[in-house]
């Protein structure tokens, strides 16, 4: 419970500390680890998408090594079975001959677990996440066990790549907090990022929070306050997504083919919670708003083969939605 201002302030400095951390290790990418941080702050799950080589798969080790995290990595192939990825039960037997059985858990039973190339996998495969992701389970051997906690899965897909991949389902999609796109560096941080990976020491974040922090800063997230005024502007922008709301911006009615579902409500809202928290203010505004809608909306709004024609993006439309709120709030 938050009891203080000066809680808030000091909150909001560990995770400045966390954050330049990161930087000291991840060279630019500022926006990126701010929105994977606003994720492990809300108690989410992110998926990052960019070309391969701009360090997605350093950043999530990085992110473990400065919270003190049981770091696991699974890396996605068409061959990957779900017992790869959940663990399975062995026979064993003892030195009478008698038999007995075993678990053995697979890499998803970690605190921050990389799943890397996600698209990658078969779609019986992805779909072994989606109770563990829901709800922090997993079943297999006809048990049910309780994953470690915290528990996060940080996904990656390369989006220009389309052979051997099988495109997530929107309601695997679903579950992601975020979708958080990873740019291509500046020449100037191209530059350092040589410097820094072909030099003879290389860069290792030290620990900055511990789980129990992290826990505790999760808590007081939750008890940042959205006023009625602020939760009604969230709510019309979740459901101007919508073709058939009246209000929606005419893009939206002649693009979007299915707008976004009451997940994206409670991720705008979850995650402005934590921007707040991060920015030292102990209530939600409609910048914090503002600022997380795109990356949890990117993957929430279907688009028609129309927009696919044109080149029109998801981001393009929440920003039309965005700029039609401002102008009538």
């Amino acid at each position: 419970m938050i009891e203080s201002k000066e809680q808030i302030t000091q909150a909001a400095e560990h995770i400045a500390a966390l954050q330049e951390e990161i930087g000291s290790v991840i060279v630019g990418q500022k926006t990126v680890v701010e929105q994977l941080l606003w994720c492990l702050l809300a108690g989410g799950h992110a998926l990052l998408e960019g070309i391969p080589g701009l360090g997605k798969t350093m950043l999530v080790r990085t992110v473990a090594d400065t919270i003190s995290l049981q770091y696991s990595r699974i890396q996605f192939t068409p061959d990957l079975m779900p017992a790869d990825i959940t663990g399975t039960t062995l026979i064993d037997f003892t030195e009478q001959g008698a038999a007995g059985r075993s678990f053995q858990p697979g890499p998803i039973f970690g605190n921050l677990v990389l799943a890397d190339e996600i698209n990658r996998a078969t779609p019986k495969t992805q779909s072994a996440l989606l109770e563990a992701m829901q709800e922090g389970t997993v079943t297999a051997g006809g048990e049910t066990r309780q994953l470690p906690r915290p528990f996060f899965v940080l996904a990656t897909q390369n989006p220009i790549e389309q052979e051997g991949t099988y495109p997530l389902p929107e309601a695997q999609l679903d579950r992601f907090l975020l979708k958080i796109g990873v740019s291509y560096p500046t020449r100037e941080e191209l530059k350092e990022i040589v410097l820094r990976t072909t030099a003879a020491a290389q860069p290792r974040a030290q620990v900055k929070m511990t789980a129990e922090e992290l826990t505790e800063l999760q808590l007081y997230a939750k008890h940042i306050l959205v006023a009625d005024d602020v939760l009604d502007l969230a709510v019309r922008l979740v459901m101007m997504t919508h073709p058939a709301e009246a209000d929606a911006p005419d893009d939206v009615k002649r693009y979007v083919r299915f707008g976004a579902g009451p997940r994206a409500l409670q991720a705008i809202v979850a995650v402005s919670k934590v921007r707040a928290l991060c920015s030292g203010k102990l209530h939600v505004s409609w910048s914090d708003i503002r600022e997380v809608a795109v990356p949890a909306l990117r993957h929430r709004v279907v688009l028609g083969y129309e927009a696919q024609a044109a080149g029109i993006t998801t981001d393009q439309m929440t920003e039309s939605i965005l700029s039609a709120l401002e102008l009538t709030r």
